[in-house]
């Protein structure tokens, strides 16, 4: 066989999930076209560090007379850094291999160049950019690229908690995964089909606790009850929201009042969890009544605030007032979340997608490490980190959930 035949051969292995095919048909050979199919065998394989050098190898080896295998060569580089969260790749790098593909006719592999940034904006919890991007995409795409169109598609469902739009677009991949035949595929889709029946956030009402699914708490969303939403710091009703995310004392105080409703709350029991002190003087008490007076004219469209006897109590039209919780309520819980998606993650990439810095998110992922949350492997730029807990979507927990996107 010809050097061309098995550089051939080696594609089609690789196009249809099987890396080890290809490798044993190039692992021998070190000229450009083997190094990028040997660096794609080996980010199928899981070995991002080995890939993203053979990669870079084969942009070199194509150089400038190549631009149009020196384009795909780079739009695999982007896929092995989204692949391993290297959220820092250069978009500007990105978007220059995806007009030369255009330009050379390429349109698949443009396209797929425009899927990695649609991901990699999903990822931060950039939805709208998402979805402008997104737009810029055609229609008519071979089965696998149909994949990752619906797959974006229902990911940016289920951050907006649109359940029966993200199911549609999850059975539209699966027939898509199908229909390409690659296993890889397949198992992308289950695992999305999985967050919609997975435990997505906790129901908390009178001093009840119940685990909610994706699709239960779109339908508390559009019910008329009054939920305190902790998990987007928000207070809604029948559509109208009230935000509270950029004043935490406010939040701290509705919620304590919904999780008593329809009984009150002592005003001690108020300052010392709203204001996280140990005791309650008088000035505590008289600042209490300054934040119960804004929170009283924040809420005013959905509900009052009453003094009672021994503190203040939620008084509201609505038949059920309860508090939508996190699956996992502690204080490095949207760094767990991020983790959870079950692929290892840099501390430089969980700052850029939790908008922190570096040194921040490493604290917090000492603190975990120390309780045997988040496991760790690699040394210096290479180490990354991955959690072994599942049980639980982290939907409500990404970055978008911080702010109303």
């Amino acid at each position: 066989m010809s050097g061309l035949d098995l550089i051939a051969a080696a594609g089609r292995a690789l196009a249809a999930g099987d890396p080890l095919a290809a490798l044993k048909l190039i692992s021998l050979r070190d000229d450009a076209p083997s190094l990028a199919l040997r660096g794609i065998a080996m980010a199928q394989l899981g070995d991002f560090v080995k890939a993203k050098a053979l990669l870079r190898g084969a942009a070199r080896g194509f150089g400038a007379k190549a631009p149009l295998a020196r384009a795909r060569c780079v739009v695999a580089q982007a896929e092995v850094a989204l692949a391993s969260r290297d959220l820092a790749f250069p978009a500007k790098t990105l978007e220059a291999a995806r007009a030369t593909l255009e330009a050379h006719g390429d349109a698949a592999n443009a396209a797929h160049a425009r899927f990695l940034e649609v991901r990699r904006l999903l990822l931060i919890g950039r939805l709208a950019a998402a979805e402008r991007a997104l737009a810029k995409i055609p229609s008519s795409l071979p089965p696998a690229l149909r994949t990752a169109h619906e797959l974006v598609i229902a990911g940016i469902a289920i951050r907006r908690i649109r359940t029966k739009d993200a199911r549609a677009a999850l059975m539209r991949a699966e027939r898509a995964a199908r229909e390409a035949g690659i296993p890889a595929l397949w198992a992308e889709v289950d695992s999305a089909l999985r967050v919609l029946n997975t435990m997505a956030a906790r129901r908390i009402e009178k001093g009840e606790d119940k685990p909610l699914r994706l699709e239960e708490v779109e339908a508390l969303f559009a019910s008329r009850a009054l939920v305190v939403d902790a998990c987007r710091f928000t207070v809604r009703s029948a559509g109208t929201v009230i935000p509270l995310g950029k004043r935490p004392v406010l939040f701290t105080l509705a919620r304590a009042l919904a999780e008593s409703w329809p009984g009150d709350v002592s005003r001690d029991a108020l300052v010392l969890r709203a204001f996280r002190l140990k005791l309650a003087d008088e000035s505590h008490r008289a600042r209490l009544r300054v934040e119960i007076g804004r929170l009283r004219r924040v809420l005013k469209p959905l509900a009052d605030i009453t003094a009672t006897a021994n503190g203040f109590a939620l008084k509201t039209r609505a038949r059920e007032v309860m508090v939508l919780a996190l699956p996992v309520e502690e204080e490095y819980a949207p760094v767990l979340a991020l983790l959870s998606d079950g692929e290892s993650w840099s501390s430089s990439a969980l700052g850029l997608a939790l908008g922190t810095s570096q040194r921040t998110v490493q604290r917090a992922l000492d603190e975990l490490a120390a309780a045997g949350k988040v496991q760790s492997f690699g040394r210096g730029r290479a180490k990354r980190w991955l959690t072994p807990l599942p049980g639980f979507t982290t939907a409500l927990l990404l970055p978008t959930a911080l702010g109303l996107d």
